[in-house]
């Protein structure tokens, strides 16, 4: 079972960790500029695309779950009018967001504090960003689609060759052109595209014999639509409470000052490394968890579940020491601004904090996503973020100020892990009937 969680999740690992990575590359470009209203306003614009890509995560999530449901069932028609399913509404939404993009930039910036210097600067990145939406939400299809098929080497490809793009992209308009965050964001249009077009050839090169399932009746059966949207509307609903949380985190930040927001910025760049490094595992499991609950196996059910969570233990405590031990320099990595250097450092210790009291929750979202067990996630979710999170918030913002925002986020990150643990007996183990479908290990 090691060898199989490893061989999923090293290379999402990989792939996972350049995300943060390039997010970390354009604050360092950014970051050596003369002011800090440009790291700010990296994270405004960046946090309507946040916002946006999260309610549009169940293209990965719920794709994930019902293609390695399929694969472990060995439906070939199924796994490919997942994927068809999975691209259509990809393409739909991506051109909808370019339709729609004058009032969603009206309302987002509506809703967001921060100086008018940095609000401006952030308007110029969206307005070039946008035009990336239906590329980024295809990346999100592919991705989810080839994990639920066990290949978890495609997305990485994809994945190195977006990031390698934005990198050479920004440092040419940024350096090159002398642009600002607008150069951020054509960086990143040409690499979203680039994507997209790659991950179409992936599929084409190993998977093309599957299009011959594609009919377009059956794309579209209403009980097939009725269950995709079903979960995904709990993913949905899942996600935009996540998003919610960071979107309210980093609004207090801006709210507070611009040196506040880009120290929590900088900051959040540690918590998103770790999260996307264990979401490694957390898409091993959803592949794994896909496929033993589509196959019934219930006995690598529960030796794939009680793996993973062994393996959140090994990576979080070596991080958090890491962390320690290194921060320092990961943090003049991204900046050279000394003001913000010595802002920085009396919030420190929440990110040491970070690995072992947030593995727990990432690790369990890559089991229940593969059970396709939305609702619970959901619930969960809800319960965190209007019962845990913002009345933490409110409790201590008066008497702790920035380190009350902090402590409300790891309650929010604790209270998401004990109920996941709590509740996988009766959505994740009970949807299985061990007494007629009993398998043995192979």
């Amino acid at each position: 079972m090691n060898r199989q969680i490893l061989r999923l999740s090293i290379p999402n690992i990989i792939n996972n960790i350049t995300v943060p990575l390039v997010g970390m590359a354009d604050l360092a470009i950014l970051g050596h500029l003369e002011s800090e209203i440009h790291i700010g306003a990296i994270a405004l614009g960046g946090l309507i695309f946040n916002f946006i890509y999260a309610f549009f995560s169940f293209l990965r999530m719920g794709t994930s779950g019902f293609t390695a449901q399929a694969y472990g069932e060995n439906n070939k028609p199924e796994m490919s009018l997942i994927f068809g399913r999975a691209i259509l509404f990809a393409l739909t939404g991506g051109i909808a967001l370019i339709v729609l993009q004058i009032p969603i930039e009206l309302f987002s910036f509506y809703l967001m504090d921060g100086s008018e210097q940095v609000k401006e600067l952030a308007r110029e990145y969206y307005r070039i960003r946008i035009f990336a939406a239906p590329a980024a939400l295809g990346i999100l299809a592919f991705s989810g689609w080839f994990t639920g098929m066990q290949n978890a080497r495609y997305p990485l490809y994809i994945a190195i060759l977006v990031n390698v793009v934005n990198i050479s992209g920004n440092i040419f308009f940024v350096f090159g052109l002398g642009l600002r965050a607008d150069g951020v964001a054509y960086g990143t249009l040409i690499a979203m595209y680039s994507g997209l077009f790659f991950g179409s050839f992936l599929f084409l090169r190993k998977y093309n014999e599957l299009i011959k399932f594609w009919k377009m009746n059956e794309l579209l059966s209403p009980s097939k639509l009725r269950r995709f949207f079903k979960v995904n509307v709990d993913i949905i609903i899942r996600t935009l409470c996540l998003i919610f949380t960071f979107a309210f985190f980093t609004s207090r930040s801006a709210g507070m000052n611009d040196t506040t927001l880009a120290v929590n910025t900088l900051l959040l760049q540690f918590l998103f490394l770790f999260s996307y490094l264990t979401d490694g595992f957390a898409y091993a499991a959803e592949a794994l968890v896909g496929k033993y609950t589509g196959a019934k196996n219930l006995s690598n059910l529960r030796l794939a579940v009680s793996s993973l969570l062994r393996w959140g233990v090994y990576i979080s405590v070596p991080f958090a020491i890491g962390y320690a031990v290194f921060g320092n320099k990961i943090l003049l990595l991204l900046t050279d601004n000394q003001k913000i250097i010595e802002a920085v450092r009396p919030y420190f210790f929440w990110i040491i904090l970070v690995p072992v009291l947030t593995f727990a929750a990432f690790i369990w979202d890559g089991i229940y996503i593969g059970a396709t067990a939305s609702s619970a996630m959901r619930n969960t979710l809800i319960v965190s973020t209007f019962l845990v999170f913002l009345p933490s918030y409110f409790l201590f913002k008066s008497a702790l100020g920035n380190h009350g925002l902090w402590l409300a986020m790891m309650l929010f990150m604790i209270s998401r892990g004990v109920m996941l643990t709590f509740l996988s007996g009766k959505y994740i183990f009970k949807k299985i009937d061990s007494s007629s479908h009993w398998k043995k290990n192979p």
